[in-house]
């Protein structure tokens, strides 16, 4: 019996660790400076919990952007809820760390992609991507008043942030 070391589910167990430490961090003490998300998860996972509207709307995935306005970010071994605004309407989701496909930090280029066997080769099960640029997005000016307006969230498309 012949036994191998699974590097592609050992690295998206850390990357999915990684995941969690900097959401719990954000649950504790907010977002530090321009750092904001970009959140693509499939909507079709079992363990997702969203609105029927946005299931709907969203069928295969969404991008969800946590910047200036999230509440009651909570975060669990396996997954993390958090209220976000969609249109003046405020929505309760809950996403499985295991549903998440891209994780974007692109206040400092970072980016996580999970594979999938249908997505890559076999051999490449699991990709830490470095943004090849900078995207147009918001961020928030450390000199912002916190009691402004907060914008509502928006669903985007990555394919605007790959090379």
């Amino acid at each position: 019996m012949s036994r191998s070391i699974d590097y592609g589910n050992l690295m998206h167990d850390a990357m999915r660790s990684l995941i969690r430490k900097v959401l719990t961090d954000v649950s504790e003490n907010g977002l530090p400076g321009a750092h904001h998300f970009f959140i693509t998860f499939d909507t079709m996972h079992p363990d997702v919990e969203i609105a029927d509207w946005l299931s709907d709307r969203f069928p295969e995935d969404m991008t969800v952007v946590m910047q200036h306005w999230f509440e009651d970010l909570e975060v669990t071994e396996d997954g993390f809820a958090v209220t976000l605004n969609f249109g003046d309407a405020p929505e309760r989701l809950y996403i499985p760390f295991d549903a998440i496909r891209t994780f974007v930090d692109p206040s400092v280029e970072f980016g996580l992609r999970f594979e999938t066997q249908d997505d890559s080769d076999a051999d490449e099960d699991a990709e830490i991507e470095e943004l090849g640029e900078r995207p147009a997005a918001e961020t928030k000016d450390d000199d912002t008043d916190d009691d402004a307006p907060h914008k509502d969230a928006e669903v985007v498309s990555l394919d605007s942030f790959r090379k």
